[in-house]
């Protein structure tokens, strides 16, 4: 991708709003991506580096037909919790998260909080070797702080640690444009900047990359714009939602992409879902609105052939048949109750679907198991655990490796205070006040979720020894 001095209006890290040249540092290191002198030895990496890799002696499972390997998923039992960060969202009241993503690469996790920064997380090197007992805290790599309430953030579809010049990934905020961040040194690399009908600057509510990485597609009100990611700037394509009063309406909240046709979904606050094509933008089908409040997330199950769609203040995740516009094969039952944005996951088989709920339990639903065809019914969970205390609103499974990664948080409001109320009322409050915070959970989670044989065995072990 190309480095532009158009830089970051607002909202960057330290020097993110001037020229990288002029900076004097290499926000995108492009004479590492050659392989000539390596990586910078920076402590920022996204991944460890391939020494560190030879010297663990651990290798990698081979990876399969289609270039990624077997998960090996096991949820006939609770994931095991292996470690997490607490510390560094409790420097302030109502630091929640808003969500987890792994890398492509699965080398790290990418996290969104409500102040406002994104935080990278290297997967810690103890997971490669079962070193359970040696796990300690995590702590962010990066920090990278943006100016105003994030809306939305994604990874660059191609990123892969081994090659720099691929490790970058977008987030929008309010009142500012498109960020493009450099993984390695959290600086500001590019902005998209979309500009209204009155040419004032428009925050995107959505973002996400095409499968192949050329273009961006963002989010706004019966519109999407489509940016080239080699041509940072206002140039874009605009693409209304909404022709004649025909069409879908609403802000557009997310976008996914079909695996196998040309073919992106978007969902909107208006509780439907549309098809569109991806060369020109064209309406193809239009999902009923069946959801009870607006649509904050979309997937598309690995053969194209479904769309899983979850909404805010809904109790259902619907799976839709793409074969038959407009039929719901199943739904899955959730307890959301509030207006935050509630991640769900597959597999890359997709066979387990994960989500979490406001309780901040997770379920797991295998999918495989769904109701006959022409029986639309409801598809109850395979595994239900307790992931936190707080609300479980972030989930993101591991490309390759048999682990998961939750967040937790939500806006907490105070009980009311009436001066005039009689003593036991203000002795009842005063009670449930101290559980209303016990009840704050705002932690990022790294769970195993594989077979619990020999790996279980070596971290009960450990303990023992050094004791």
């Amino acid at each position: 991708m190309s480095d532009l001095g158009d830089g970051c209006e607002s909202g960057g890290v330290t020097g993110a709003g001037q020229d990288s040249e002029a900076d004097g540092e290499p926000p995108q290191p492009t004479a590492a991506a050659g392989g000539e002198e390596g990586a910078p030895p920076s402590p920022k990496r996204p991944r460890r580096s391939e020494e560190e890799e030879d010297q663990d002696g651990q290798e990698k499972p081979p990876p399969s037909e289609h270039g990624t390997v077997t998960l090996g998923l096991d949820f006939t039992h609770d994931p095991q919790m292996l470690t997490g960060s607490w510390t560094e969202f409790s420097k302030f009241t109502e630091n929640y998260l808003k969500g987890c993503k792994w890398a492509p690469d699965g080398s790290c996790v990418l996290t969104n909080s409500a102040d406002n920064v994104l935080r990278l997380y290297n997967l810690p090197p103890e997971v490669y070797s079962y070193s359970w007992g040696a796990l300690s805290e995590m702590s962010p790599v990066l920090r990278m702080a943006e100016g105003d309430t994030v809306y939305d953030y994604c990874w660059y579809p191609n990123m892969n640690s081994v090659e720099p010049d691929t490790c970058f990934l977008a987030s929008s905020s309010r009142d500012n444009p498109v960020h493009v961040w450099d993984a390695f040194y959290g600086d500001v690399r590019a902005t998209f900047r979309p500009y209204n009908h009155l040419d004032e600057l428009t925050a995107a509510h959505s973002l996400c990359f095409c499968p192949d990485g050329t273009r961006l597609y963002c989010g706004f009100e019966k519109t999407v714009r489509v940016f080239h990611t080699e041509r940072p700037g206002r140039d874009c394509e605009e693409r209304p939602t909404m022709v004649k009063r025909r069409g879908q309406n609403g802000i557009i909240s997310c976008f996914a992409f079909s695996p196998c046709q040309s073919v992106y979904a978007c969902g909107s606050y208006s509780r439907c879902a549309g098809l569109y094509s991806c060369q020109d933008g064209a309406l193809l089908a239009l999902l009923p609105t069946l959801h009870h409040g607006g649509i904050t997330h979309l997937l598309f199950s690995p053969d194209g052939n479904y769309l899983y769609t979850g909404g805010r203040k809904d109790p259902e995740i619907l799976c839709w048949d793409l074969r038959e516009p407009g039929k719901v094969v199943f739904s899955l039952k959730r307890n959301v109750t509030t207006n935050q944005r509630i991640y769900f996951d597959l597999d890359p088989s997709g066979k387990y679907l994960l989500s979490g709920d406001t309780e901040g339990g997770v379920s797991v639903w295998d999918t495989q198991t769904a109701p006959p065809d022409g029986e639309e019914g409801l598809l109850q969970p395979q595994l239900r655990f307790q992931a936190h205390w707080d609300c479980t609103n972030g989930i993101s499974l591991h490309p390759f490796m048999p682990l998961l990664v939750t967040s937790s948080g939500q806006r907490q409001f105070p009980w009311p205070d009436d001066s005039d109320s009689a003593s036991d009322t203000e002795v009842e409050a005063a009670a449930a006040a101290p559980q209303q915070e016990a009840r704050q959970d705002n932690a990022l989670t790294l769970w195993w979720a594989g077979p619990l044989a020999a790996p279980a065995e070596e971290s009960r072990e450990e303990p023992a020894q050094t004791d």
